[in-house]
């Protein structure tokens, strides 16, 4: 039985839930509609921003180079063999690493001079764009100097600064080189100081500060920047600057790119780290034929001293024994005995060079000496042989084997030493370079003029969307007429901002209200929405008064500039309109200006009255409308609340209560001082003005709780200075009135 309303219940919860939903998205588009204009012109300041960016920013060229890496160097032809020994192939990442290694960026930075950094100094905003514009006719041509800035550079000035020394503490510090007459010139520190001044290709030096400039183009007074960059720094930079990348991969292709404002500065620095590099390979894949070529180098003078004192000895003791010959059996001995000794000799030199390149418990190595145990064992068995000779033939077969080793040795060694002379000469390394570094000048690859405008536009055009939205966010002011009733007070009447009224009182609101010239709106444009709104209110100020203490309206509202003095007023008009004697009384002793719209005098009013000085009589002042008069505030008193406290006021209350059909009461606001709540406690309907927009939800809460502090009830609410907008319209169907008038 009570699913059926349990479920009505939520169903209807659900629909109040996604209809605050809608409401919340169509108040923040109502909020951008509102603001459309701010929304445009901060997008547009954008966009007209992005535009001088992109046409005077510098514009940045990239030089590119392609080398490849190939899978073996090339070797002199009928050396393949013998060069595949020391070279290998190296993976394209590898090599990328190594052409961006601090050796190879170093070598370029040094002999490149990149640590040096001289430039003319260009006029500020419009200088780098007039020195790229300049197109000189003939070498050495200058731009004339604009605006009379002689000292900046306008198009052609140049420099080359062969050398720039400078203490250790005074890296990284800028200084200024300034151009004098006959090709002289001047460097200054950062406090215009002179360090150094001479000539041009002359070296510059005071014993701390070295310079020297290769040429100069520029006209006498012209000043360059100078600076001496950290070289590690610079290799640092330089080395992120470059941009390796394998062209596919496994392809062995290598991409090299730089960015610069300057293209020949970019083309000049690829093209030396790539020479660099090529260079570095071949020596690298080379090295190891130089490694062995110093070894065989270091053995030769050794094996051709053994063999000329082999020689020596042999001849000797033939001359000794009288030139005793070898007989055949010693021939065939001899022989076996030079190949066992020179193939001993061969292996022990693969084994000293084999100990450079592995450890002694390696196969490789452990083969080799195996291979000498077994050729020492054949030896042996050779040399027992030997012993069956006669002893003159022994010692003969002895040296000749001596020399005949000796030779064999040497001619060995002297053949490999020129086989590696000749592949080191002919190596050509891995690497080759495919494109040298060039520079499309013609499309710069920054800045992309046309995204840079989109983007600072639709940046301009966000940035002013997040202002809209968080000022809509933090913007606490009441703009619908619900929720002031949600807090339990009525809101007899919502009357729209009036742009009629301000054209009548010559401000905008945006000025002082003490400029206002005397006018009423119900006069002068009876057929308002304001004065209809105001209509409205008599209405219902007619059925709300009907159980009060008396004819008395009190209007009051929580701080100044809500518009009590205009509600007050138009209402006083359009109640005498209607036929009844209606009273006005400006209670605001301080600021009030009711004198200004019926064009009296503020002399001669209520402080006035209540300081007993004169009576009701001489106070009153009749008006323009008929049935409406007025009293002013009179002479600003030292202290009004005092006087609305003293028995005169109530006198004066009993008296124009019988003497009109309503009087209507404008005092100050509320929370600034206590002089509404003394006025209200003798009042049988107060009314509380609050203003679109500007008063918060919680300061109305307080207005409500000071009134009923004091003892009096706040009868209603009229919201004031209604706005139409996109961001609330919703919200004003039954609040905001439809014009309806004559069309003459």
């Amino acid at each position: 039985m009570n699913a059926q309303p349990t479920a009505i219940a939520a169903n209807k919860q659900n629909t109040v839930q996604q209809a605050s939903q809608e409401i919340d998205l169509m108040a923040l588009l109502g909020a951008l509609i509102d603001r459309k204009y701010f929304i445009i012109s901060l997008t547009t300041l954008f966009m007209v921003f992005g535009i001088v960016y992109a046409v005077f920013s510098t514009p940045v060229y990239q030089a590119t180079a392609m080398i490849q890496v190939e899978e073996s160097g090339g070797s002199v032809p009928g050396f393949d063999d013998m060069a595949g020994m020391f070279e290998s192939t190296s993976a394209a990442v590898t090599e990328i690493e190594l052409l961006k290694s601090r050796s190879v960026i170093g070598e370029a930075v040094d002999t490149l001079h990149l640590d040096v950094i001289a430039e003319p100094k260009l006029f500020p905003f419009i200088g780098s764009r007039a020195f790229r514009k300049f197109t000189p006719m003939h070498e050495g041509d200058l731009a004339e100097p604009s605006y009379g800035a002689s000292s900046y550079a306008w198009g052609g000035e140049s420099i080359d600064v062969f050398r720039f020394d400078v203490p250790k503490s005074a890296i990284g510090t800028g200084f200024t080189l300034q151009a004098q007459e006959n090709n002289s010139l001047v460097l200054l520190n950062g406090e215009g100081e002179q360090i150094l001044a001479g000539k041009v290709g002359q070296e510059l030096t005071n014993g701390k500060f070295n310079l020297t400039v290769r040429s100069l183009n520029t006209r006498a007074g012209t000043e360059f920047s100078i600076l001496r960059k950290d070289r590690l720094n610079t290799i640092l930079d330089l080395q992120a600057a470059i941009d390796a990348s394998e062209k596919g991969k496994d392809s062995g292709i290598i991409n090299l790119s730089l960015q610069s404002e300057k293209p020949h500065y970019a083309e000049t620095v690829l093209d030396k780290v790539a020479a660099i590099y090529v260079r570095r390979n071949v020596e690298r894949n080379s090295a190891e034929a130089q490694k062995s070529l110093e070894f065989l180098e270091v053995q030769l003078p050794e094996i051709k001293k053994q063999l000329e004192f082999a020689e020596q000895r042999f001849n000797d003791y033939q001359i000794q024994r009288q030139s005793i010959n070898i007989t055949l059996e010693t021939q065939g001995v001899l022989e076996q005995v030079v190949k066992l000794e020179t193939k001993l000799q061969e292996l022990e030199l693969k084994r000293l060079e084999m100990s450079r390149k592995f450890k002694k418990d390696h196969p490789t190595y452990q083969g080799l000496v195996e291979q000498i145990s077994a050729v020492n064992g054949q030896k042996k068995e050779l040399v027992g042989e030997v012993g069956n000779l006669p002893e003159t033939q022994q010692e003969l077969l002895r040296l000749k084997r001596d020399v005949e080793v000796s030779n064999q040795i040497y001619t060995l060694l002297l053949s490999k030493t020129q086989e590696l002379d000749i592949v080191r000469a002919g190596t050509v390394g891995n690497v080759r370079v495919i494109d040298f570094a060039e520079v499309n000048t013609s499309k710069p690859v920054k800045p992309k003029k046309a995204l840079i405008v989109v983007m600072a536009t639709m940046l301009g055009g966000m940035l002013a969307v997040a202002i809209v939205l968080v000022q809509k966010a933090m913007h606490k002011g009441v703009e619908d007429p619900n929720e002031i009733e949600a807090i339990g007070l009525p809101v007899y009447a919502s009357v729209p901002y009036s742009d009629y009224q301000d054209k009548l009182t010559g401000f905008s609101k945006a000025r002082k209200a003490k400029n206002k010239p005397k006018s009423i709106l119900a006069l002068d444009n009876p057929a308002d929405l304001s004065i209809e709104a105001l209509r409205s209110l008599r209405t219902s100020l007619h059925f709300a008064m009907m159980e009060a203490k008396n004819n008395l309206i009190a209007i009051s509202g929580p701080s100044p500039g809500v518009g009590k003095s205009f509600i007050s007023v138009n209402l006083a008009a359009v109640l005498a309109q209607s036929g009844k004697t209606v009273l006005i009384i400006d209670a605001d002793m301080r600021k009030g200006y009711l004198q200004t719209q019926f064009g009296v005098e503020s002399e001669n009013g209520l402080s006035d009255y209540l300081s007993g000085r004169l009576n009701l009589e001489q106070v009153t002042k009749p008006t323009q409308v008929e049935g409406l008069n007025v009293i002013t505030r009179g002479q600003i008193p030292p202290n009004p609340s005092e006087l609305l406290m003293h028995s005169n006021f109530s006198k004066l209350v009993a008296e124009v209560s019988a003497g009109y059909d309503l009087v209507i009461i404008d005092t100050p606001p509320i929370l600034a001082v206590t002089d509404p709540a003394i006025v209200s406690a003798h009042t049988g309907t107060t009314l509380l003005v609050t203003r679109f927009g500007q008063n918060h939800i919680k300061e109305i809460e307080l207005t409500r709780n000071r009134f009923e502090q004091n003892g009096t009830d706040v009868k209603g609410v009229v919201f004031n200075g209604v706005v139409k907008k996109a961001s609330n319209a919703y919200g004003y169907y039954g609040y905001y009135n439809y014009e309806y008038k004559s069309d003459k």
